[in-house]
């Protein structure tokens, strides 16, 4: 239809059921860690937000999945593994699994490339052989870019330890989406509590902080080129930005911050990009645009933890200058991820 706004949503979870059946374990392990409070419903098979379970959406990808991106008129969705991905399990079974989740992704982007993109996924607490990986998931798979949920054993991607990823990122022209999960130890203690460790506040606190350390650390000096990618209208990072670069502009001056070559808002604008994932809001929507500029926010849905009719209503009828529409729904996501335009 001559009509018809091309939506390319970037942000849709999937998994393998190598990857469910060890989260499965790990959810009925003794281990205290907040992602449990989360996806142990989900393995256990109790978590619905449709009349199905939610495993059984992430497990089908081409089936009621693509009927409902159908009857919604949603053209594309970027595939990336559901949080916390495999950054839960020991570092050799990550790698291993990590290389599983890639193939079969890039199975299902081969097959139906019209319909689908992938982001690879990675061990980054094996951070050389995660290198590799990346190397083999874009330059051989074909695969669209990168994915990591935020921490990784309470460690943050600014710890020199991870460079080798990073450069790998840069080098293959690869956009990094740092996902969520629940907040690492160093920031947990106060969000055990009333349901605020996952979406409703600790998810946006964790990756939000997880930005803040790249920008301040200096790592987008040694990666110039490195691109960020963060959902949930920007973790919140673009409302603070004035804030963020009025202090840490003060801090670099009396020696207490880390000096950079460049400010906060320029590493932000430069380096990092944001998706509407979760966050149907126009004005937030609306000023995210104004501040951050039309070209560098994209749509996404958050399948399945999102509803996907009130997503595509959201772009569809956002009061927004046709052009910029295009960019947010389809145009912005093209670029980054490396999509063909449609035919």
């Amino acid at each position: 239809m001559a009509d018809h706004l091309r939506k390319i949503a970037v942000e849709e979870a999937f998994i393998v059921p190598e990857l469910a059946e060890r989260l499965r374990d790990f959810s009925n392990s003794p281990s205290l860690s907040l992602d449990k409070l989360f996806f142990g419903p989900l393995y256990g098979g109790k978590l619905r937000l449709r009349e199905r379970p939610v495993l059984e959406d992430l497990l089908d990808v081409e089936n009621q999945r693509l009927a409902e991106m159908d009857r919604l008129g949603v053209d594309m969705q970027v595939l990336s593994v559901t949080s916390p991905g495999v950054q839960m399990l020991d570092a050799d079974t990550a790698c291993e699994v990590s290389e599983i989740i890639n193939d079969r992704l890039a199975d299902i982007v081969h097959r139906r490339p019209d319909r689908f993109a992938g982001l690879a996924a990675f061990a980054p607490h094996a951070p050389k052989r995660a290198a590799r990986e990346i190397e083999r998931a874009i330059g051989q798979l074909g695969l669209n870019g990168l994915i990591v949920n935020s921490h990784t054993n309470n460690e943050y991607l600014d710890d020199p330890k991870f460079y080798p990823i990073l450069e790998a990122a840069e080098a293959h022209d690869a956009t990094l989406y740092i996902h969520p999960r629940a907040p690492s130890d160093l920031m947990a203690g106060a969000l055990h509590s009333y349901g605020i460790e996952s979406a409703m506040w600790g998810y946006g606190v964790e990756v939000g902080t997880h930005v803040v350390r790249l920008m301040t650390s200096g790592v987008f000096d040694r990666f110039p080129k490195l691109r960020i990618c963060i959902g949930h209208m920007g973790e919140a990072i673009p409302f603070w930005l004035w804030r963020i670069n009025n202090i840490n502009a003060k801090g670099q001056r009396a020696g207490l911050c880390p000096k950079t070559e460049l400010s906060m808002q320029e590493y932000f604008l430069r380096n990092v990009y944001i998706t509407t994932s979760g966050m149907e809001d126009p004005l937030a929507l609306e000023y995210s645009i104004r501040k951050l500029g039309a070209d560098r926010v994209l749509w996404a849905i958050d399948y399945p933890y999102e509803a996907s009719a009130s997503a595509t209503k959201f772009i569809e009828e956002a009061p927004l200058d046709p052009e910029v529409k295009k960019k947010v729904a389809y145009r912005n996501a093209e670029a980054l991820f490396h999509i063909a335009p449609a035919r």
